[in-house]
């Protein structure tokens, strides 16, 4: 099949699929994008009918908007399949092509959960336009990219996987056999979004490092808009800004919301005063040591937002060094308000952040950039207005001693624990991570503190010796509490 061309590839898929199965989540960088972790695969079917060429057009029907792709990699099955274990799962799988798991989000709650008509159009799985021998490929080195008017948006290696293939045969193998020709739809790494009419969008899956580096070609997809509308005979299409949220990728909104309130008074008191506060509770390992700021009298408040990288390896780099890396998704994800903290290992051997990439920082709008790595064009980047705590200068680009990884994961940064979400604060003291379950106490206890330490300061100024002062015993303590009240 793999000689064939895209248009009778598309025509032989569709007529041999029985079965076309697409799984929910199982790429690492979505189920952060989702705020979930599933603990097992589950799935959904698609139509046959539901199947298209690259090339072809993909109409958006009238009245909708929220067309949404999702480029992915897709298993041929090869031979009837049942009860096998994930160890000979891939055994089943003849074929491997480029597939793109169309969306409508417009009829997401109109399905209840079945994807039916959301997942089902005509049209809505495309695949092609080459089907590469899945026996001449290692399941583990594949890569599925994703193009939109020629912009990539996403990148996804099948080492992020959360549910390897093998297993995902075996899983559905369980309850169904799987016949010659069923697909299975492997789910889709982050970066899925909107599309709209008169957009391209291509995907491709390949295998990089393999010898000859096969590649199944660019699916292509031209969208359209559709011009025959609904009839009354069902349910309409509606959209919500949960799922406009839902369908451009955004992140959920966290439990915790850290409001203007709280960040002026977080920003009214000292870190060594929070650090007090925090340290009266038990946490003792919270600050993020040993990195200098490139602007030490502004004050930094903001969650934090997360990005990770390995130590440097050829092999790992050419996968994930390249293209709509982990790092340039975490700088043109950070948000207003939002603190970006880059776990570097402390090595400072090379750059982390440079100056283009801390510039699209501050045009989203984030309050500061954390790294306990190196700084590219530390002179321009130190001239912008967004801070940027950092261990020092270095020239060398990315390449020399990481490899970025991953996104909005738990991270050590500075010898700190970091989570998404944390609030970070600095100043020319350093830096302090709060758990947002504790910040709206212990910042009004810090409050209270400064407010007694400058009452402190105001009787030692007056003369009086720090005995019994400072801490204050029960007679201060009286006098603070009147002093208070007149203040």
């Amino acid at each position: 099949m793999t000689d064939s061309s895209p248009q009778r590839d598309a025509a032989e898929l569709r007529a041999t699929a029985g079965k076309i199965v697409a799984v929910h989540l199982n790429y690492r960088s979505r189920a952060a994008q989702r705020g979930r972790t599933p603990a097992q695969p589950s799935y959904f079917f698609k139509p046959s009918s539901s199947i298209a060429a690259s090339g072809d057009a993909l109409e958006r029907p009238a009245g909708t908007e929220l067309l949404a792709f999702e480029g992915e990699i897709a298993l041929i099955i090869g031979r009837p399949t049942r009860r096998v274990s994930p160890e000979d799962g891939w055994a089943a799988v003849a074929g491997v092509t480029a597939a793109n798991d169309f969306g409508l989000y417009d009829l997401r709650a109109a399905d209840k959960g079945s994807n039916v008509r959301s997942k089902g159009g005509d049209g809505f799985t495309p695949l092609g336009p080459v089907v590469l021998p899945a026996a001449s490929l290692d399941p583990d080195t594949l890569r599925v990219r994703t193009w939109r008017n020629g912009e990539l948006v996403q990148e996804g290696t099948t080492d992020d996987l959360l549910f390897p293939f093998g297993r995902l045969v075996a899983d559905l193998s369980q309850l169904m056999t799987l016949e010659p020709g069923d697909i299975i739809l492997t789910g889709t790494p982050a970066g899925s979004s909107v599309t709209e009419p008169g957009d391209t969008v291509e995907v491709e899956v390949d295998a990089p490092t393999a010898p000859g580096a096969p590649s199944t070609g660019r699916l292509v997809t031209r969208i359209t808009e559709g011009a025959i509308p609904f009839g009354d005979f069902g349910t309409k299409p509606s959209v919500d800004d949960h799922q406009r949220a839902e369908a451009y990728g955004r992140q959920p909104e966290p439990a915790f919301v850290l409001t203007d309130v709280l960040r002026e008074k977080l920003a009214s008191v000292a870190t060594a005063t929070l650090s007090s506060q925090l340290r009266k509770r038990g946490l003792n390992d919270v600050s993020i040591d040993g990195l200098t700021s490139t602007r030490p009298t502004t004050k930094v408040v903001g969650t934090a937002r997360t990005l990770r990288y390995i130590p440097h390896r050829e092999d790992l780099f050419a996968s994930h060094g390249g293209g709509y890396n982990a790092q340039k998704r975490a700088f043109d994800a950070v948000g207003p308000g939002e603190v970006l903290v880059i776990e570097a290992r402390g090595e400072r051997g090379s750059g982390t952040v440079g100056d283009v990439l801390a510039l699209r920082a501050q045009v989203n709008g984030a309050a500061g950039i954390v790294t306990d790595g190196g700084v590219r064009d530390l002179a321009v980047v130190a001239a912008l207005d967004i801070p940027t705590y950092h261990n020092g200068p270095h020239p060398a680009v990315l390449g020399r001693k990481h490899v970025p990884w991953d996104t909005d994961v738990t991270i050590a940064c500075g010898g700190a624990a970091v989570q998404p979400g944390d609030v970070i604060v600095g100043d020319a003291d350093g830096l302090l991570v709060i758990p947002p379950s504790l910040v709206e106490e212990v910042v009004a206890d810090a409050i209270e503190q400064e407010r007694e330490e400058e009452f402190i300061a105001e009787q030692v100024a007056a003369g009086n010796p720090v005995d019994g002062l400072f801490p204050m015993n029960a007679a201060w303590r009286e006098r603070y509490r009147a002093w208070s009240t007149q203040h």
